[in-house]
């Protein structure tokens, strides 16, 4: 297929300007939290909570280093100029050239869109002339105006809410940024540039779609009917280099002691369910507790959208697949927990546990499958127990709640929880138990808690303290080879 249809089967044909959002327009600026916590493990204070009758942060807009913010002038020079380049490049580019290179096509499309600056005889700014070219090349290979953001590293998030309103979250904050699309159709085309490689399609018939980037980034689309705004993208990315143990520990959101307990949890292959609320850091830490297992087992992972970045060699990767145009072919979650029990697998890791698939995953660890790992939403130990009863009912069994919660105390070992704090930052708030059984309650027992001490300067200043209970589970550690120092617990050697 030639390079001129490509193009415009990618999208882009010059389209109509589309008004650039009012900067006198009011915009809400809601809180948010960054990536992992980069408060360096200060000991938080906390300052006086501002009175009810306060008036709010007076919303702003941001350039982020100048790839980001354009003035106006520049936004209306870049609208017209790029329909004129995106014309001249659809007639000068070699039709046969492969888009997949793309070191290749930038210097074609530099080559060309310099000629068409001179060519026009605008006067652009040096600041502006790049901008300009980035904006175009974008467009050819990359996400459009959302490309820049995609590369920078301080930005955690991005939220497409329609053509003409883009937010990113930054250091924690939502932040309203100037840049736009140029309307509806141009949001489409990106979709489609984002889906296609996956092999999904997104239209009216339907609009929900979960994806993926080339690295690994997370993505929401909702298309209307569904969506009255337009469509909407949500990006959660990911670092192109995955955190680890010591990151965690830097940013203060566990501490070495505990870093210390958990290796030895999964090395002497107890079962874990990470727990925690949307955006506290689950995958993040469910990541670093995976990269604890030896690196002579094998791994099977499942997850919604492929997010887990082990290092080990011995990784088999699953990927749950949705239904096709025709409604047919999905592959879910569950037949995923289901066929890798026949994969001779070693350890069991599912991305999250949300549904039918819960069943499937106790079953795993109450079979000989130990050390298995997984997370689900919950806002405390107590309540992620609750949470696997539901999403074990909805798997359509009629069991007794006594016979579920037997699966559960007799399944997981440990429950930790990752929390989000009022300053953004995310913790490991606690760190649970499963003892077992009194009567028809699951006994859970804190082996470690966060303690707030004071809210200060915007931070939350506390600690993750051990509560003085040594884990039943200890004789499976030492049984592995591992012996903890009992000040880990907060207990004193006499106790040994």
């Amino acid at each position: 297929m030639g390079l001129l249809r490509r193009i415009e089967g990618s999208g882009l044909s010059p389209a109509p300007p589309a008004p650039a959002p009012s900067d006198g327009a009011t915009h809400h600026t809601p809180t948010s939290l960054p990536p992992l916590p980069t408060n360096g493990g200060g000991a938080p204070t906390l300052a006086p909570p501002a009175p009810s009758f306060a008036p709010p942060e007076p919303p702003r807009r941001i350039g982020l280093g100048g790839a980001v913010g354009a003035s106006s002038r520049t936004a209306s020079i870049s609208r017209e100029l790029k329909a004129r380049v995106k014309n001249r490049l659809i007639a000068e580019l070699d039709p046969d050239m492969d888009l997949s290179k793309t070191a290749e096509v930038r210097q074609r499309i530099k080559t060309l869109f310099d000629a068409v600056v001179e060519g026009e005889n605008i006067v652009l700014t040096r600041v502006e002339r790049e901008r300009l070219f980035e904006e175009v090349t974008a467009d050819i290979i990359g996400f459009g105006p959302i490309e820049p953001l995609l590369q920078d590293p301080t930005i955690s998030e991005v939220m497409v809410n329609g053509p003409n309103q883009i937010y990113v979250e930054q250091k924690g904050k939502l932040h309203l940024v100037e840049v736009a699309f140029d309307d509806d159709e141009h949001v489409r085309r990106i979709i489609d540039r984002i889906v296609s490689p996956l092999g999904r399609h997104v239209d009216e018939s339907s609009p929900l779609c979960d994806a993926r980037l080339p690295d690994g980034s997370r993505v929401n689309i909702v298309i209307p009917p569904v969506s009255l705004v337009g469509p909407t993208i949500t990006i959660r990315k990911f670092s192109k280099t995955p955190l680890g143990i010591d990151d965690l520990i830097r940013f203060g959101s566990m501490t070495p002691e505990i870093a210390e307990f958990l290796r030895a949890c999964v090395v002497a292959r107890l079962n874990i369910v990470v727990s925690g609320g949307t955006g506290s850091g689950k995958t993040t830490l469910l990541n670093v507790l995976s990269s604890f297992i030896p690196d002579d087992e094998r791994i099977i992972t499942v997850e919604d959208a492929a997010e887990l970045q082990l290092r080990q060699e011995h990784v088999v990767r699953l990927e749950a697949r949705p239904a096709n145009i025709e409604g047919k072919g999905a592959i879910t979650i569950r037949d995923l927990v289901i066929n890798c029990l026949r994969m001779r697998p070693e350890r069991i890791v599912v991305g999250e546990c949300r549904g039918r698939e819960a069943l499937d995953m106790l079953q795993a660890m109450n079979t000989g499958h130990d050390g298995s790992l997984t997370t689900g939403h919950a806002n405390s130990p107590r309540d992620m127990l609750s949470r696997l009863e539901t999403m074990v009912l909805m798997a359509g069994m009629d069991l007794p709640v006594r016979a579920i919660r037997e699966q559960i105390a007799s399944a997981v070992d440990l429950i930790v929880q990752q929390s989000r704090l009022r300053d953004g930052s995310r913790k490991i708030t606690s760190i649970t138990e499963v003892q077992g059984m009194e009567g028809d309650v699951v006994v859970l027992q804190d082996v470690f808690t966060f303690e707030q001490e004071a809210f200060e300067g915007g931070k939350v200043i506390g600690r993750i303290k051990p509560t003085g209970v040594r884990p039943k589970f200890m004789p499976k550690l030492e049984d592995a080879g591992i012996r903890l120092p009992p000040t880990i617990f907060g207990l004193s050697d006499r106790f040994f």
